[in-house]
């Protein structure tokens, strides 16, 4: 499955309840928040780990997902309504990219480049977190409008 394509076994895109994602972005803000405080590249690679795993498979997959799903959302009112996966799986995997490069500056001693992905991934964590803005989402949604898609170019050849 491609990193921007979450599409259900139907051929729909997969739609998630959006609160979900916000909880992962509370709890992704409070372990970066740990990480820059304590300079661990190793929290930071469990993070990228769970970014991973949101880029690749989805982010009603996972393990932030699956706390949403079975402890959270059952004393919840159903949703007003719920929202393509697909943004928020893109931006699993721009965060998947700051924490990669974090990690190997971690690793190699490079603890400005460190510190700046890290920051910069807590701050788009914590803009979803407290405000419901997703800068990978609307990044991925800038993308989609202004990039060709493969379907466009199969349709006019240049």
């Amino acid at each position: 499955m491609s990193v921007v394509s979450s599409i259900t076994r139907s051929g729909a895109a997969a739609q998630i309840d959006p609160r979900g994602p916000r909880l992962a972005a509370t709890l992704t803000t409070i372990v970066l928040a740990v990480t820059l405080v304590t300079g661990s590249g190793w929290l930071l690679a469990a993070q990228g780990v769970l970014f991973g795993i949101g880029a690749v498979r989805g982010v009603q997959h996972t393990p932030y997902s699956v706390l949403f799903r079975h402890v959270i959302r059952p004393r919840l009112a159903p949703p007003s309504e719920l929202e393509d996966a697909r943004p928020p799986q893109f931006a699993q995997a721009v965060g998947l990219l700051f924490a990669l490069v974090g990690v190997v500056a971690a690793a190699v001693g490079a603890t400005p480049v460190f510190l700046a992905a890290t920051g910069l991934a807590l701050g788009a964590a914590f803009l979803n977190a407290a405000f419901g803005f997703c800068l990978g989402c609307e990044i991925y949604l800038i993308a989609r409008r202004y990039l060709p898609t493969a379907s466009a170019t199969e349709e006019n050849p240049a």
